[in-house]
């Protein structure tokens, strides 16, 4: 079973991240990894966030899962949690990523996949588009993290989308996408060039 820690809006999406643990744990998908970083001041210099998040939150996580709701993308500790596992720390290596598009979110937001294979979990979608503009991702995917949309741009950072529907109703969905971010973590070549952000937005 694979590391993973799950990147979340702790006030607004904790129901979903607990029935994550429990797919997971249930089905012997994942081993979860998270915990809290709220405790880390945003007065610190931004690679001594990067490397305490790295080092000492997500230790030895190899696949980060960022729930993605409504007001997800405005959050710091969301942003320092993907910006780490982006990152080869001093003890720990970077990380694939999975985004997961919750309920509120899923109707008006697609999904995104980083290997062909990964279009049979879809059947519902007969037409698959290739996107090369930000604006059309930003469109595509309106909650999403302005750091995962960065790292979208870059065909060398392998993120997938899915939706939560797709995930809680075929375990097994869950357990090859995961897969999928894990084999993509080695060969993932992220884009830093965004600043960290120190508020979170209304």
């Amino acid at each position: 079973m694979h590391k993973v820690f799950i990147s979340y809006h702790h006030a607004r999406d904790q129901h979903y991240k607990e029935c994550l643990v429990s797919i997971g744990k249930t089905n012997e998908i994942f081993i979860d990894k998270s915990v809290d970083t709220g405790g880390i001041s945003d007065s610190l210099q931004d690679e001594t966030i990067r490397e305490k998040i790295r080092d000492e939150y997500l230790q030895d996580s190899t696949v980060t899962i960022v729930l993605v709701g409504e007001k997800t993308k405005g959050r710091k500790h969301v942003d320092w949690e993907i910006f780490s596992s982006m990152i080869d720390g001093k003890v720990n290596k970077k990380s694939g990523i999975l985004a997961v598009n919750l309920p509120a979110v899923e109707e008006s937001s697609n999904v995104r996949t980083s290997q062909d294979k990964e279009k049979a979990l879809y059947p519902d979608i007969s037409n698959w588009t290739s996107v090369t503009s930000r604006e059309e991702y930003e469109r595509r995917h309106p909650y999403m993290p302005e750091r995962i949309i960065d790292n979208f741009m870059k065909s060398e950072a392998k993120i997938s989308v899915t939706r939560w529907s797709t995930i809680k109703n075929n375990p097994n969905s869950l357990r090859f996408l995961i897969d999928v971010a894990f084999q993509n973590r080695t060969k993932c070549e992220y884009d830093f060039s965004r600043p960290m952000r120190r508020k979170n937005s209304p």
